[in-house]
């Protein structure tokens, strides 16, 4: 089950890799996602979130953005706490619905995933 980022640019060549030798490879991942898409090489199993595309790429530009901005130690200090904890906040509702989807749960207790 990977993130977006660094994690699934890290797993991404080795997951082809893996479907390519035959290996059955299941990834899970949200609809609402940057980087995951489809491949002949792995069965993509998604889930809906509770937010947009849109707002996932706001959050992740005003963090970004913010790393540019003048101030104090302390003021940029806690506009990074804030930023963390919206992104963070996505992250969590993520995990919440994916647990909560009973036919993606089923599939994957039945596939022994």
């Amino acid at each position: 089950v990977p993130v977006d980022g660094s994690h699934w640019l890290s797993m991404r060549e080795v997951v082809d890799i893996l479907g390519q030798k035959g290996h059955e490879v299941v990834v899970v991942a949200r609809e609402v996602t940057m980087q995951i898409k489809p491949s002949k090489n792995f069965v993509l199993k998604m889930y809906s979130v509770p937010y947009t595309e849109e707002e996932m790429e706001k959050e992740y530009q005003a963090f970004f953005h913010f790393a540019f901005e003048q101030g104090s130690f302390l003021e940029r200090f806690v506009e990074a706490q804030k930023r963390i904890e919206k992104i963070s906040n996505l992250e969590v509702s993520s995990c919440e619905v994916l647990l909560q989807n009973k036919e993606l749960i089923r599939y994957l207790e039945e596939s022994k995933f």
